[in-house]
């Protein structure tokens, strides 16, 4: 894997789900809040047409001021990645909808400490169908419950018991086609006085820059086309 010690990296793209990445990786000489503030300024400096500037809803969902579209972030180390979906105006992105519901995370793929508190975010049956031993299974899983997690827009659910894994998506070596078979499935349980129910979800996962990037969304929700 390349590293970039002096220099930042932007690849901007659209996946085979309709969701438009943005990443930004490299500058690998600085480190930590230093580093992370560099990057999002570098992403906000490159909106079109104009600087992107990013807020916060009060659950702690991330969105841009002036633009109805959505949009999720994670960070790993030197690496941060901003999905985000076509603009919606008859949404209210301050909370969960079918038609806005999308959440992305990052880890890298060598981090063996995933192993270790895979019992705090699997069920059950989730220990029983991921092995133990298989490094890249559980970072994905990792990253797709907390995709599901910001997909869900709702502080305080259980990992473990509020959000299930269906099925595992591969890890897509080719992001840039139009199509995929490598999708995954999982489900939101929503708190009764929500009255929301249990949602499907999608998940899709890609790996760039030595990272597990990975997807979660409604079938429902808005998508870019190719």
């Amino acid at each position: 894997m390349e590293r970039f010690e002096d220099e930042f990296v932007t690849w901007h793209h659209k996946t085979p789900v309709g969701v438009k990445i943005d990443e930004v990786f490299g500058m690998d000489s600085k480190t930590g809040k230093v580093w992370l503030e560099l990057a999002r300024q570098i992403y906000c400096e490159q909106g079109e047409p104009n600087y992107r500037e990013i807020g916060h809803f009060e659950n702690g969902a991330p969105f841009l001021w002036g633009s109805k579209s959505r949009i999720s972030i994670s960070h790993t180390d030197h690496f941060l990645v901003v999905a985000s979906l076509p603009k919606t105006p008859e949404s209210d992105l301050t909370k969960f909808s079918p038609r806005t519901a999308m959440g992305v995370d990052a880890e890298r793929l060598e981090r063996p400490q995933v192993i270790k508190i895979r019992e705090r975010f699997l069920n059950k049956e989730e220990l029983e169908k991921i092995p133990e031993d298989d490094l890249k299974k559980n970072i994905i899983a990792w990253t797709a419950k907390e995709a599901l997690y910001k997909a869900a827009m709702t502080p305080g659910l259980d990992f473990r018991e509020a959000i299930s894994l269906e099925e595992l998506p591969e890890i897509d070596e080719n992001p840039e086609k139009k199509k995929t078979e490598t999708l995954g499935k999982a489900f939101i349980r929503f708190p009764e006085e929500s009255g929301i129910g249990i949602q499907e979800m999608l998940l899709y996962s890609y790996e760039s820059y030595g990272c597990c990037v990975t997807i979660a969304l409604s079938p429902k929700c808005a998508k870019f086309g190719r």
